[in-house]
């Protein structure tokens, strides 16, 4: 019996480490099915038409999104799910939030939200996306995976966070690590909210990836991932980080659901390690509600 094909709804799969996780699904002979998000949608389309996949296996759509308007991320989850309905119902098997954005002096940008681009980007508009979901991901019983990073063990005090999740360049202190710490507190967030339906939550690592377009918006002479440090690894390798998160069985997952940060050397890091991010006030704090993220960003209903 053929195997059914597997839905992955995704962000960050244009470039770097989401789209070799993507290349390496259409080399399996499971058959995918992916919806991809994209700000260039003719750009992403032409890069994964160049891989020849086989499009008997697989299908790939790609849709537009732009991370930092949250406006469109309520028109791709309307265009998501009825791409879904249209194709039998189809259920998300798997929800993948891997965009991200590292600026070391970002700001407000020029719309309505009082937020860094980094922070929308990072955070919220992921997050306002499984709230957008997330009747179709608890009937799916979906596995969200959301990419995280080794920097968030630079937040040592959290009473930063609202200063620099807006971001004022003279803080001194990186908006990445602060944003991606936000979004880990999400990821506890979603875990607790859908703790009594059949989804799960697992945070990853990739490692330390020299070789993706995140350092983009690094201005000359700030630091940068040195591709020589011992614990660098290939693009390839953190792909296939992101792939365990995505394949564990759920009878191997942790016990403890708060246990839900999978490494690049394939390791549940202890909860200590991440202990700030278990502060369930906090979790709410930075977790608001659909219409909450409506009201504040503009959002008609």
């Amino acid at each position: 019996m053929a195997n059914l094909a597997k839905t992955i709804v995704a962000t960050g799969a244009t470039s770097g480490l989401g789209f070799e996780l993507v290349k390496q699904l259409l080399a399996q002979t499971q058959p995918y099915k992916f919806i991809l998000g994209a700000r260039d949608t003719q750009r992403t389309q032409a890069a994964y038409d160049e891989l020849k996949f086989d499009s008997s296996r697989h299908s790939l759509t790609v849709l537009p999104v732009e991370l930092a308007d949250l406006s469109t991320v309520k028109t791709f989850a309307q265009q998501v799910l009825q791409k879904l309905k249209q194709d039998d119902d189809r259920p998300i098997d798997y929800l993948l939030l891997n965009a991200a954005m590292a600026r070391q002096d970002d700001a407000p940008g020029p719309g309505p939200s009082k937020w860094s681009d980094s922070y929308l980007v990072n955070h919220l508009s992921q997050h306002y996306l499984t709230h957008l979901l997330r009747p179709k991901l608890e009937a799916s019983g979906s596995r969200i995976v959301v990419v995280s990073s080794g920097a968030i063990r630079s937040v040592k005090d959290t009473s930063h966070l609202d200063q620099d999740n807006k971001r004022h360049p003279e803080s001194g202190r990186g908006v990445y690590p602060a944003t991606k710490f936000t979004q880990l507190l999400g990821a506890h967030w979603w875990q607790r909210a859908l703790q009594s339906t059949k989804c799960t939550v697992v945070a990853v690592s990739p490692g330390m990836i020299p070789g993706t377009g995140l350092p983009r918006y690094v201005k000359a002479g700030q630091p940068t991932i040195d591709p020589k440090h011992p614990d660098a690894k290939d693009v390839p390798t953190g792909a296939r980080s992101i792939l365990a998160a995505l394949t564990v069985r759920d009878e191997d997952l942790p016990k403890d659901p708060e246990q839900l940060f999978l490494t690049s050397w394939g390791e549940w890091w202890p909860t200590d390690v991440y202990g700030l991010s278990l502060d369930k006030e906090l979790q709410d704090k930075w977790c608001p509600g659909l219409e909450e993220i409506e009201r504040e960003e503009g959002i008609s209903a």
